[in-house]
């Protein structure tokens, strides 16, 4: 059976440094809008107010989900460019899961976000040179974290996301 929280495993940061794996991260900072547009295309408010999995946050939720987790990645990879050691903000992902604008806004404002995000984002990501990716920023709940790892970290967890948002598709016939 499939494990509706995990859909496509827990996140392992990968040894696998090269530039080949690094290449492949970045194609999939660079591929989430639209993956993420292509999960919801066509779902109306019912659907996206439906939990991707029982006990779990809805479509919605987790489109602005994906918005929110994403460009505080973003300030922390920047803050980790600029700055030594930086001690990055943790913030509740579930708090901010249930304020208003999560569970009623359109997702279109969220698709319009990640969109312009991650366009940027690759495009840094792109003109970085090989040891800008060891800078580190200190996560105080993780610990010292690196560029690559934020770039492993983030391009599991889009298609994370994705993956819930199809499965639930998938399930509930749409």
């Amino acid at each position: 059976m499939q494990d509706l929280s995990f859909p496509i495993g827990r996140f392992e940061a990968s040894s696998d440094r090269s530039d080949t794996a690094r290449r492949a991260r970045i194609r999939a900072i660079s591929a989430l809008p639209d993956l993420v547009a292509r999960a919801v295309l066509g779902l109306g408010d019912a659907e996206l107010d439906t939990p991707y999995r029982p006990g779990g946050w809805t479509v919605r939720q987790v489109v602005h989900h994906l918005a929110d987790s994403h460009a505080n990645a973003f300030i922390r990879l920047r803050l980790a460019l600029t700055e030594d050691e930086p001690v990055i903000k943790p913030y509740d992902q579930a708090a901010w899961a249930r304020l208003p604008d999560a569970g009623s806004a359109p997702v279109a404002a969220s698709l319009a976000l990640l969109e312009g995000l991650h366009a940027r984002w690759a495009a840094l990501l792109e003109a970085l040179p090989p040891e800008a990716f060891s800078r580190v920023a200190v996560h105080p709940e993780v610990g010292p974290i690196t560029v690559d790892w934020i770039l492993d970290q983030y391009a599991w967890h889009g298609r994370h996301h994705v993956a819930h948002i199809k499965a639930a598709r998938e399930r509930n016939g749409w």
